[in-house]
């Protein structure tokens, strides 16, 4: 009975580290989701507000000055009051310090360091931490929280 009980485990180890392997692949999937970010920031200083939404879902969460905001309409909203106000972005987004770790086969969260300067204003930069799911559009935010 041991022995059944060893080789139990040591099977159910294998399946699971198979099953994470055919999930989140490092490279690859960290390349996608800088690659989505790349493209928001690009979106952004174009002053193309839906790109720069278009790395989110569309029940995406983010934490506001205000608290929770629900949605890409929401998220819009919370944009167009405040880093958007006169309709195009008030000052040039990039990001640094990233760090893109998986957190299931089809998850990740994503840290980093957004920083906005530019517009004769002074530079502001912030802290953040999202998590990204797999889609059919390909990764995607769930939950933004930006300080």
């Amino acid at each position: 009975m041991k022995k059944i009980l060893v080789m139990a485990t040591a099977v159910a180890s294998i399946a699971c580290a198979a099953q994470m392997h055919s999930g989140f692949q490092s490279g690859s999937d960290a390349a996608a989701i800088k690659a989505t970010l790349d493209t928001t920031a690009a979106g952004w200083n174009r002053g193309e507000l839906p790109v720069y939404l278009s790395a989110y879902v569309d029940s995406a969460t983010a934490m506001g000055s205000n608290g929770l905001v629900r949605g890409v309409s929401g998220i819009e909203a919370q944009m167009r009051a405040g880093f958007w106000r006169t309709g195009r972005p008030l000052q040039t987004l990039s990001y640094d310090h990233l760090e893109i770790r998986p957190i299931g086969p089809d998850q990740a969260i994503v840290t980093g360091q957004y920083i906005l300067t530019g517009g004769g204003r002074p530079d502001r930069t912030g802290w953040f931490t999202t998590i990204w799911v797999r889609t059919a559009r390909g990764w995607r935010m769930v939950q933004d929280h930006s300080s």
